[in-house]
C-alpha cells in the first residue's frame, strides 16, 4: 500500500498558552524542518511523498515548506488536519487548563461544544485519501490518529516529539500504522 507520513510540527518559538496563539518556528524548529525533509527525501524514490500537506498553523506551515520546495510541490493548507478546536466560550487564557485536562482523560469525556471522540475519527478519515504524502500536523492530532487505529479511548497515548515522522499506510480505505515516530523524551510539549 502506499505511504503516508504524519509528521508533527517543529519547535514553535512560543509555547501554548503563551501570548502568541499562532507562532512560528524558533531556530531549534527551523533545523528540525530541515531534518525532516532530508529523512523524507532520502527515502526510496517509490517510498517518497509527492504532495505536501499541512495545518493551516503557521508551525506546521514552516515544518513542511523546506519538504514542499524540495519536492518541488505546492503546499496544501487543509484544516482538516489542524490542532483540535477549542471550545467557542473559552476564554485563550484558558485553553492550557482545558488542554491539561483533557490530556490526562480519554476522548469522550473532552468537556467542550463538539464530539471530540467524532473529531479524532474525522482527522483519521482525512487521512485515508492521501497516500503518497507527507501531512504535517499537531501533537494531538497526531495522537487522534494512533488513538483511532488503536483502539485507545485515551487522549494521549504517544508523545511525538518535535518534527517525529510517524509512518501509515493507505489504500484510501483503509489506514494501517507502519511504524510510530520518535517520542519525546520530556513531558514539554
Amino acid at each position: 500500500m502506499p505511504r503516508l507520513y504524519l509528521i508533527r510540527h517543529g519547535k514553535p518559538a512560543a509555547s501554548w498558552g503563551g501570548h502568541d496563539d499562532d507562532p512560528g518556528l524558533d531556530e531549534t524548529g527551523r533545523a528540525q524542518a530541515l531534518a525532516a525533509r532530508d529523512v523524507l527525501l532520502a527515502l526510496p524514490e517509490a517510498e517518497r511523498p509527492k504532495r505536501v500537506v499541512s495545518s493551516p498553523l503557521a508551525r506546521c506551515r514552516e515544518t513542511a515548506l523546506p519538504t514542499a520546495e524540495a519536492l518541488g510541490v505546492e503546499l496544501e493548507i487543509d484544516p482538516a488536519v489542524g490542532e483540535i478546536p477549542t471550545p467557542a466560550a473559552l476564554a485563550a487564557a484558558d485553553r492550557p487548563a482545558w488542554l491539561r485536562e483533557a490530556f490526562q482523560g480519554r476522548w469522550q469525556d473532552i468537556k467542550g461544544d463538539l464530539d471530540y471522540d467524532a473529531w479524532r475519527r474525522s482527522v483519521a478519515q482525512s487521512l485515508r485519501a492521501r497516500a503518497d504524502t507527507a501531512v504535517f500536523s499537531h501533537f494531538v492530532a497526531v495522537n487522534a490518529v494512533l488513538s483511532h487505529l488503536q483502539g485507545d479511548d485515551r487522549v494521549v497515548g504517544f508523545r511525538p516529539d518535535h518534527a517525529s515522522i510517524t509512518v501509515l499506510e493507505t489504500d484510501g480505505e483503509a489506514l494501517t500504522l507502519i511504524e510510530k515516530g520518535r517520542e519525546a523524551s520530556t513531558g514539554v510539549l
